[in-house]
């Protein structure tokens, strides 16, 4: 059993890793692509750069919450430890929500509304 804690344990460590890594990494392209883009207006290209930082972030964000999941569920389930998994996922979850409202400009739940409102 020990062994399947600390497989879980590493499981969940990688995968935080992985979230750490898509933050870094589509930050780093989100950045090139910012200071290569020659052709638009800065502000046309300063809003996609903080929008392709905001969904590096909402991704990463994402990796990172599966991770404490893994290892607060498999390998300590106490109950002070889910309890802190609970307010861990609220913080991220308000936060991947704020950042969704960034990049999109909508909240996440109202996702298909832009396409219902056609001509008249």
């Amino acid at each position: 059993m020990n062994y399947y804690h600390d497989i879980m344990q590493l499981i969940g460590t990688g995968v935080d890793g992985l979230g750490v890594m898509i933050i870094v990494i589509g930050a780093g392209v989100a950045t090139a692509r910012f200071v290569g883009n020659r052709r638009t207006d800065f502000g046309t290209a300063y809003r996609s750069y903080r929008q392709g930082l905001g969904r590096a972030i909402l991704l990463g964000l994402e990796f990172l919450i599966a991770g404490d999941i893994i290892r607060t569920v498999v390998v300590a389930p106490t109950l002070e430890n889910v309890l802190i998994l609970a307010l861990i996922v609220i913080i991220r979850t308000f936060l991947s929500m704020a950042l969704q409202l960034e990049v999109e400009g909508r909240w996440p739940w109202h996702r298909g509304d832009d396409l219902k409102q056609g001509p008249p």
